[in-house]
């Protein structure tokens, strides 16, 4: 059974960084792109990046230049380190697989950019 567990959301200044990790069970994590994704409160879920198999990124406009993606084959991490957070990066951030599975979503973790 496939589980994706995210953590290290937290409340953040303007301006703030935090690191978000999500750990991978249950699937054979060097052969799949993954994807952070973001729900913010009375939104649809976006995506905000991709990691390939090989590494190979890709970001949204709004995020680009602030947030770095990376994935760990060995530890079957996806991590996303964001930087010169803004309070319209406010949501519950999740990873999945690129293109995700309906079933794989965790829980998440909140971020909350706020003064």
């Amino acid at each position: 059974q496939v589980q994706l567990v995210e953590s290290g959301g937290g409340l953040v200044q303007p301006g703030g960084s935090l690191r978000l990790s999500c750990t991978v069970s249950g699937l054979t994590f060097w052969l799949h792109s993954m994807g952070w994704f973001r729900q913010a409160p009375g939104k649809e879920r976006e995506l905000v990046a991709t990691i390939s198999d090989q590494g190979k990124t890709t970001y949204t406009d709004f995020v680009k230049g602030r947030f770095t993606i990376s994935r760990d084959n060995i530890k079957k991490t996806v991590t996303l380190q964001m930087n010169n957070l803004n309070s319209e990066d406010t949501a519950v951030y999740y990873c999945n697989k690129d293109p995700p599975y309906v079933t794989w979503w965790g829980q998440g973790t909140q971020v909350t950019v706020s003064s």
